[in-house]
C-alpha cells in the first residue's frame, strides 16, 4: 500500500478552504494549483512519462482522503481522473488510442466529460447530440451537455455524438474538443444545492470541431463490448464510489467529535459518548462504512489486474457505486442524528457534508438504472 499523495498540512488547507467555495459558489482554483504542484493530474500515467505511476486501487485511495476534506475538489477532478484512467486501462489492454490523454496530462492539461445530456438516460448507450463527419476525419458536434464539471478550467473536453449520415451509419463518436477552438460556450448555470465548487456548468455545442486525430472511437449505438465502454465505466464508477466513502469518513469522524463535546443535563453533565442510543448510532454507521473499503479496493485492482468477470463486470461496477453513494447518505445521517441541531447551521461542514452526499444519487449509474443492469446479469432481459 502506498502512502498517501497529499501531505498532512495540504489536506488541512484544502479543507479550510471548502466552506468558502462553497459559500461563494466558486471553483477551488486554490486547490486545483496545490494538487497539480504535487503531481496529480498525473496519478495514471506512468512513472516513466514523468507521472506517479498508480492504478485505479491506488487513485481511488487518493480520492477517499481528498473528498474526506473537500467532497466537491474531489468530485470534481474525479472527471480528470476518468479520463486518464480511461487511457490507462485500455494502454493495460493493448489499446493505444487515448495514450496522448496520459503524455497530455502530465504536461498539465486538464481533461474533463461532455457526455450527459438532458433526457438521455441511455447514458453511453446514444446521444442526443448531432455529429457532423467532415471529408478530412474530423467531427462536428451539435447539442447540449450538462453537468460539465471543471467548467472554468478545462483545456480537454470529451465528448460524444450521433452520426446518422455515414455509409455505416449510426454511429457514436467520441473525440476530444480543445478549449481554444470556437463552436462551443458555457453558460453560467451552476447553482446547486450542494456540490457547488465542482462548478459543472452546462455546454452548449454550436457545431465546435474536433479533428480527425481527437476523434477516437466510432461506436454502434446500444450495448457495446468496445473496451472504452468498460473503461470509462470502470473508472468512473470506482472513482465516484471513492469520493462518497470520503464524504462518510469525513461525517463518521465528525459524529465522534460531537459525541465527546456534547454533554447531557440529564445524565448529570456526561457526554453524549456514554449514551447507548448515541453509541448505537456511532457504531451503526461504522459497521456500514467498513464494508465500502474492501470492496472499492477489489474491484479497483481487479481492473488494474486484467481480472475478467465477463458478464459480471458491469452489474459489480454499479454495484459499488449504489453501495457507496448509499452507505454515505446513512453515515451522514447518523451523524447528524449524534450531533444534533447545531448541524442545521451553515456555518456546519457536517451541514455541507449532507448537502454534498445527496448528489450521489443522480450520478450514473442511479439506483434504478443499477437494479435494472443486476437483475439482467442474473435473470436476462425481460420476456413478453
Amino acid at each position: 500500500m502506498h502512502s498517501p499523495l497529499i501531505p498532512d498540512d495540504v489536506i488541512a488547507r484544502i479543507r479550510s478552504r471548502a466552506a468558502g467555495y462553497d459559500r461563494d459558489n466558486v471553483f477551488p482554483h486554490e486547490d486545483l494549483a496545490e494538487l497539480i504542484r504535487l503531481g496529480y493530474l498525473g496519478l495514471f500515467a506512468s512513472t516513466d512519462q514523468g507521472g506517479r505511476g498508480l492504478g485505479l486501487a491506488g487513485v481511488a485511495r487518493e480520492q477517499r482522503r481528498l473528498a474526506a476534506a473537500a467532497p466537491a475538489t474531489a468530485l470534481a477532478i474525479n472527471m480528470h481522473l476518468v479520463w486518464t484512467g480511461v487511457a490507462k486501462a485500455l494502454r493495460d489492454r493493448g489499446d493505444e488510442s487515448l495514450a496522448f490523454v496520459l503524455d497530455e496530462a502530465v504536461a498539465g492539461e486538464i481533461f474533463a466529460f461532455g457526455n450527459s445530456e438532458p433526457g438521455n438516460d441511455l447514458v453511453l448507450l446514444d446521444s442526443r447530440t448531432r455529429a457532423d463527419r467532415h471529408p478530412d476525419g474530423s467531427y462536428s458536434f451539435t447539442g447540449r451537455k450538462i453537468f460539465t464539471s471543471l467548467s472554468p478550467v478545462w483545456t480537454r473536453l470529451g465528448v460524444f455524438g450521433r452520426d446518422d449520415t455515414s455509409p455505416d451509419a449510426p454511429q457514436l463518436v467520441h473525440a476530444f474538443i480543445d478549449r481554444a477552438a470556437g463552436g462551443y460556450r458555457i453558460e453560467d448555470d451552476w447553482d446547486t444545492l450542494g456540490m457547488r465548487a465542482t462548478q459543472s456548468h452546462t455546454t452548449i455545442l454550436e457545431g465546435v470541431t474536433a479533428p480527425a486525430d481527437r476523434v477516437f472511437r466510432r461506436i454502434a449505438p446500444g450495448p457495446s463490448a468496445d473496451p472504452l465502454v468498460f473503461a470509462i465505466f470502470a473508472n468512473f464508477e470506482i472513482l465516484v464510489a471513492a469520493v462518497y466513502a470520503g464524504i462518510a469518513d469525513r461525517a463518521l469522524e465528525l459524529a465522534v467529535q460531537a459525541a465527546h463535546r456534547r454533554t447531557s443535563l440529564k445524565s448529570g453533565g456526561r457526554p453524549y459518548a456514554s449514551d447507548p442510543d448515541i453509541r448505537h448510532r456511532v457504531a451503526e454507521a461504522a459497521i456500514a462504512l467498513d464494508a465500502l473499503e474492501p470492496q472499492i479496493d477489489a474491484l479497483g485492482r481487479d481492473v488494474d489486474e486484467l481480472v475478467d468477470h465477463g458478464t459480471r463486470w458491469f452489474s459489480k461496477l454499479v454495484g459499488v457505486k449504489v453501495r457507496a453513494t448509499e452507505t454515505a447518505r446513512v453515515v451522514v445521517d447518523q451523524a447528524i442524528r449524534v450531533t444534533g441541531g447545531s448541524a442545521m447551521s451553515n456555518s456546519s461542514e457536517l451541514g455541507r457534508l449532507y448537502r454534498d452526499v445527496l448528489a450521489g444519487m443522480f450520478h450514473p449509474s442511479d439506483d434504478e438504472s443499477a437494479h435494472a443492469t443486476v437483475a439482467n446479469s442474473l435473470l436476462g432481459p425481460v420476456t413478453e
